[in-house]
């Protein structure tokens, strides 16, 4: 009988245990972080192998992003100007990344550019993680 119990209690503890660290768990949604992201990963990734065709062919659908996330209301445990104020850093590289291509910069100064714009959206990541108790973003 005491056997009995103490699985029973065990199994609840641990049902309360798991439904907490669940709710901890849950991510904040922002569709308009997690599209920038779409686009800077399938960009930025490859430019670390050399490859900067898909910067030079996205970089004003990057623009769009950019610009989309910084008008978006940030869901309330974000809603401040710091997170605002990098965001519209982001939109201002952004742009100056799309103009460099459109000017055809050479590779070196886009794969920099292209480098700069993702530390910034990585601020903004971190900010965001740190607030939502979570471990750092991993691209």
């Amino acid at each position: 009988m005491k056997k009995a119990l103490s699985i029973t209690l065990l199994l609840i503890a641990t049902t309360i245990f798991n439904s907490v660290c669940l709710a901890q768990e849950k991510k904040v949604e922002w569709p308009e972080r997690t599209a920038f992201h779409g686009v800077m990963s399938t960009t930025f990734h490859p430019s670390e192998e050399g490859n900067l065709v898909p910067i030079k062919t996205r970089s004003g659908e990057m623009v769009e992003k950019a610009e989309a996330w910084m008008k978006s209301t940030p869901p309330s445990e974000f809603n401040n100007k710091t997170v605002k104020k990098k965001l519209k850093q982001l939109y201002n590289e952004s742009k100056a990344l799309d103009k460099l291509v459109k000017n055809k910069g050479t590779d070196a100064e886009i794969k920099a550019a292209l480098a700069k714009l993702h530390d910034r959206f990585h601020e903004i990541v971190e900010i965001c993680h740190h607030k939502e108790g979570e471990k750092k973003h991993d691209h």
